[in-house]
């Protein structure tokens, strides 16, 4: 069983839990549309809440958190524990490695 900590993680295998867990609500290139959740292009460095043309609730624009690997690495876990009152229905990734993983394919394809 692996501890809970940030890895480097792997962009390939990232890409695939993107696939299965993410690509139903979010997109991740340049103009992408939104779907349920907002296109995820230019996500790290960028504070919560702040996608053009999305529709956020509240407690997302408010969170006052700016996406980094490591705010990511603890939102992936439990997203309604992170941001109380966030409309996202995902209930999370508990494995570590595929929260790492899926970080550094979010760090590789959303630039």
């Amino acid at each position: 069983m692996s501890k809970d900590v940030l890895k480097p993680g792997d962009p390939e295998k990232g890409r695939v839990v993107f696939m299965n867990r993410c690509f139903q609500c979010h997109t991740v290139e340049k103009g992408g549309k939104h779907k349920t959740g907002p296109n995820l292009h230019g996500l790290i460095g960028r504070p919560t809440g702040q996608s053009p043309g999305f529709s956020y609730t509240d407690a997302n624009k408010s969170k006052g958190i700016t996406w980094t690997r490591d705010t990511l690495f603890v939102y992936l876990l439990n997203p309604k524990k992170y941001i109380p009152g966030t409309k996202m229905v995902f209930a999370g990734l508990k494995s570590a490695d595929d929260r790492s993983d899926l970080i550094a394919y979010l760090e590789s394809s959303t630039k």
